[in-house]
């Protein structure tokens, strides 16, 4: 099995004189190398995640801004807000770590929101939830305003952080009980 060194270098020295290679070399050697690396995937499905996710991303930011930017009615918080003329503050005025947390109810909040699939047989129940949750920012709103006006103290920032959750907590009964409601349509279908 052992081979002479100076028979191979002359092998080789022959190949790079212009010697032919032996027939299939080449075939057998894409097949080996075919083989050792495989093809790569195809890029399409790739680049359709990442559009996806761009989407969605920038659903849930234009989701967030009109959910923080509503357009107002007049009622007492605007009044006694133009009254003041003082900017209103918010959770993340006060502190970084308040700030994360506002986000964060805020984001999960109108991540389910996103979720939901309005139909004809939910409508009024999706109606229901709604205004329950603009009865709560209305709330939410009031508190943000007596904050700015009496500054941060601990009950006011209590009362903020359980209006998110009770929030949140909305949207999630909103999302399991259309659920059932889909299931039981698809049971009787």
């Amino acid at each position: 099995m052992s081979k002479d060194i100076r028979e191979l270098l002359k092998k080789d020295a022959q190949l790079e004189k212009g010697e032919v290679m032996p027939k299939g070399h080449e075939d057998r050697f894409f097949n080996k190398l075919e083989k050792a690396i495989p093809k790569q995937k195809s890029l399409s499905f790739s680049w359709y995640s990442i559009a996806a996710s761009l989407l969605l991303f920038m659903a849930l930011g234009i989701g967030t801004y009109n959910y923080l930017h509503p357009e107002k009615n007049i009622d007492d918080t605007t009044l006694v807000n133009a009254q003041t003329d003082a900017p209103t503050k918010t959770l993340g005025d006060i502190s970084p770590d308040l700030k994360k947390v506002e986000e964060h109810y805020l984001a999960s909040i109108n991540l389910e929101l996103s979720k939901v699939k309005i139909t004809p047989e939910n409508r009024e129940m999706f109606d229901g939830y709604i205004n329950r949750l603009e009865i709560l920012n209305q709330e939410y709103e009031k508190l943000s305003l007596e904050l700015s006006n009496q500054g941060p103290n601990e009950q006011t920032v209590n009362a903020l952080i359980s209006n998110l959750k009770l929030r949140l907590n909305l949207m999630q009964r909103l999302s399991s009980q259309l659920k059932r409601i889909n299931t039981m349509v698809t049971n009787q279908g």
